[in-house]
């Protein structure tokens, strides 16, 4: 289950931001993170089944104050059976030419 989810953390200075990322990049199941918001305070973070209350416990040991804002699961697209990919196409049309007559 992939999730997304956003995290208010101190940070006021560069050195509070990369330590923040670095604590994320460390959890288990993070693969991409990234500082935003207009005070450059929330830490939007994604991955793979991503434990929110140790990473924010980790945060907090560190940098004193994290909070969760938002989670939320995202749901990936499924391709339709109906149509075929170009790959599929081409294999078909060099199975066709190879056919011995």
């Amino acid at each position: 289950m992939k999730q997304k989810m956003v995290l208010k953390v101190q940070m006021n200075c560069e050195k509070c931001r990369a330590q923040a990322l670095r604590i994320a990049a460390a959890t288990q199941g993070v693969t991409q993170m990234a500082i935003q918001g207009q005070e450059k305070d929330e830490l939007m973070v994604t991955g793979e089944e991503v434990d929110s209350v140790k990473l924010t416990r980790c945060l907090r040991k560190k940098l004193h104050h994290a909070t969760v804002l938002t989670i939320e699961v995202i749901k990936e697209k499924k391709e339709e059976k109906g149509k075929k990919t170009k790959n599929e196409e081409n294999k078909k049309i060099k199975d066709e030419k190879h056919t011995p007559p």
